[in-house]
């Protein structure tokens, strides 16, 4: 793995999307969570060619700033440039554009570990 790496993931907003889908707010504009899950997407995209098939990469960490609201049926696309690589923690410079703005930008950081023991810690949860 190395800085440099870059992936883009995209969409096109549709109504399990918008913001109204999280309460009582009517609002027909892009939720932060998916715009997040979004940007976390292209960031996994910028390195899936590179991870080890017994490994797993794990989102740990996002700090973003919506900037602008992008309403139902507008198209967003996120980029994510793998900035640094310390062992197996990397961190990705993010951003997300609709067809009209700049909608976030900020910072992702990932891990890599071992998908056997992940899957071990995972079931041994799930069985008390």
């Amino acid at each position: 793995m190395f800085p440099g790496l870059s992936g883009m993931s995209e969409m096109i907003v549709q109504r399990e999307d918008l913001v109204g889908r999280l309460g009582d707010v009517a609002l027909d504009v892009l939720s932060t969570p998916r715009l997040i899950q979004l940007m976390e997407t292209a960031a996994v995209n910028a390195i899936k060619a590179h991870v080890p098939p017994d490994r797993v990469s794990l989102g740990t960490q996002i700090k973003i700033r919506h900037l602008s609201a992008t309403p139902l049926g507008m198209k967003v696309t996120a980029h994510a440039l793998l900035k640094a690589v310390e062992e197996d923690r990397l961190i990705f410079m993010i951003d997300a554009h609709d067809e009209k703005d700049k909608v976030a930008e900020g910072e992702h950081e990932r891990i890599l570990v071992s998908k056997e023991r992940f899957l071990r810690k995972v079931e041994n949860k799930k069985m008390g």
